[in-house]
């Protein structure tokens, strides 16, 4: 019964940086032929013969990007691996390889950092990504991940975000706000919590809006998909600072405009219920919220129909000359500027 109370705690000192590294890493194996050399040498050797190298990297800094009053250490590495993968699927590649660099302050135990491993692990074995190095260092200021991701895709067919041509369809994976509703959930119980002694925070019937927040998925089967379907769009990325950001991304980088449906925009049922019961506007959190890691993407609107019968998939507008400016057309037909209010990075 003690122990149960009492779990073991091992201080990193005990271990050392080279005896931790053997300890998080000694039962890693390399899945993908690519995967040369991977973690024990000062880098990972890769080939991917005639494909294209996509790499991609994410900084999460402790109380600007996660609270660890809510966040598992586990589900902190399975989010973490999530972001890198989910930005390689939305240049339309494959994720093969991760690398992770963590900064520890003393606060952390080799118990803590294994469980990051444990969720970082679970990813890259889902998502069928190797991982393959990294770095570990002290932190004065909290617990630090560096992701890194290395991706492949045939030559000639990496997806940007500046191919969106006039009259293109404009669609959007799974549904939007959720994330962010989850997070404001978190928030909410986390006051609460603050002012009562005897606590117990209410979850109940919100459980997928919290996945949705903890434990978010790269959308590698819609990639897959459009594979399938041989669909190849013309620009496209995940929305992670938000649908109002990204499309506006969207937009200048392939010099055009665009028109977002209110009434096409998809949104789960507890998404709306906690809306409504927080008093919040629906319409802002799916635009605004981010961290959905949906895939926004532009196809040619030949593909119209077959694109309206993905269950999956929802068309959330068109694209329009740039003179025609990035506007919301509002369930009675009035149009509105869309502004990024998402997620906005070094502002305070």
């Amino acid at each position: 019964m003690t122990e149960e109370l009492h779990p073991q705690r091992t201080e990193i000192s005990q271990y050392g940086e080279f005896g931790l590294i053997d300890f998080l890493t000694g039962k890693i194996e390399l899945k993908n032929a690519s995967s040369k050399v991977g973690i024990g040498d000062d880098a990972a050797v890769i080939n991917y013969g005639d494909c294209d190298t996509l790499v991609t990297t994410d900084l999460l800094l402790e109380g600007i990007h996660f609270d660890l009053s809510y966040v598992p250490l586990k589900h902190l590495g399975y989010k973490a691996a999530v972001v890198n993968i989910s930005d390689i699927c939305a240049m339309n590649g494959r994720p093969r390889q991760l690398v992770v660099s963590i900064g520890l302050s003393k606060r952390f135990s080799v118990e803590d950092v294994a469980e990051i491993y444990q969720g970082l692990q679970a990813a890259c074995d889902y998502y069928g990504v190797d991982l393959v190095g990294g770095d570990t260092s002290s932190s004065l200021t909290g617990l630090v991940l560096s992701l890194t991701c290395l991706g492949e895709v045939e030559k000639g067919k990496a997806v940007l975000r500046s191919g969106a041509k006039q009259h293109d369809l404009i669609c959007v994976s799974g549904n939007l706000g959720a994330a962010y509703m989850g997070l404001q959930l978190l928030e909410r119980e986390k006051r609460v919590f603050q002012g009562e002694k005897d606590f117990n925070p209410d979850f109940e019937g919100k459980e997928y809006l919290l996945e949705r927040q903890l434990r978010p998925e790269a959308r590698k089967d819609i990639v897959e998909k459009l594979a399938e379907m041989g669909i190849v769009p013309t620009a496209m990325m995940d929305v992670s600072d938000g649908l109002s950001s990204d499309i506006l991304h969207i937009c200048k980088q392939s010099r055009c405009g665009c028109r977002i449906y209110e009434d096409k925009l998809p949104i789960d049922y507890q998404t709306a219920a906690l809306c409504e019961e927080m008093n919040m506007n629906l319409t802002t959190a799916a635009l605004n919220g981010g961290e959905d890691y949906e895939l926004l993407f532009t196809v040619p609107l030949s593909e119209h129909e077959r694109i309206d019968e993905w269950k999956d998939v929802r068309i959330i507008g068109y694209i329009c000359p740039p003179e025609e400016g990035a506007k919301l057309v509002s369930r009675d037909g009035n149009e509105f500027d869309i502004i990024a209010q998402g997620w906005k990075h070094l502002q305070d």
